[in-house]
């Protein structure tokens, strides 16, 4: 497999490779349904979900129909032909209770403790900094919030190792389709950082 094609560490994928994908998505959504996976993650009306690395936006309708007209869903994405297709999207389908955000490799301008679930499906193996972006995660993450990560087009193994050396998240469940992670307590993570604990994988 290309990884220089499928974006391993890169953080974003050049924009003929997205545009290749999002085709793909295209036809992958047709024949199956990959936003059911949402139903398992226990969404409710009311919440504020976040769509983390949500590429053309494929679990977006679902995510907007699981929190009802009272919730948020936030789609986020470093890349700008990410933003600009979801934008279509949710002016196509009129989802008016969806955003969508762009960020950089640092993190989005979402404020702290904003979400009660948060999903990042088939996008780790693109992050270059997994620590800074588990972090970037659990900041967005209220206290009782809940993080659903799969490997992407990584080992499992990988994926696990990744998220211990975050300290920023405890691994509660582990399904075949994805891990499910409750956020370690900000308190403990906050004294992490004050003493300088540099974490990198």
């Amino acid at each position: 497999m290309n990884w220089k094609i499928f974006g391993k560490n890169m953080d974003r994928m050049p924009s003929g490779a997205f545009r290749m994908m999002s085709l793909l998505f295209v036809v992958r959504d047709r024949l199956t349904s990959p936003w059911s996976v949402l139903d398992r993650f226990g969404i409710e009306p009311g919440q504020t979900v976040v769509d983390y690395g949500c590429g053309p936006g494929s679990y977006l309708r679902h995510a907007s129909e699981l929190v009802g007209p009272e919730g948020r869903v936030f789609a986020v994405d470093i890349h700008e032909l990410a933003i600009k297709t979801v934008l279509r999207r949710i002016e196509k389908e009129r989802l008016s209770n969806v955003t969508a955000v762009l960020a950089n490799e640092k993190g989005c301008a979402l404020p702290d403790d904003v979400a009660d679930v948060i999903y990042a499906l088939d996008m780790f193996h693109m992050v270059s900094e997994p620590a800074l972006f588990l972090r970037e995660l659990h900041r967005m993450c209220k206290n009782t919030g809940v993080l659903y990560l799969d490997n992407g087009h990584q080992s499992r193994r990988q994926a696990i190792a990744k998220i211990a050396s975050s300290g920023a998240w405890q691994i509660v469940e582990e399904e075949k389709r994805y891990l499910k992670c409750t956020p370690m307590p900000k308190n403990d993570l906050q004294r992490q950082e004050s003493s300088g604990h540099q974490l990198r994988v």
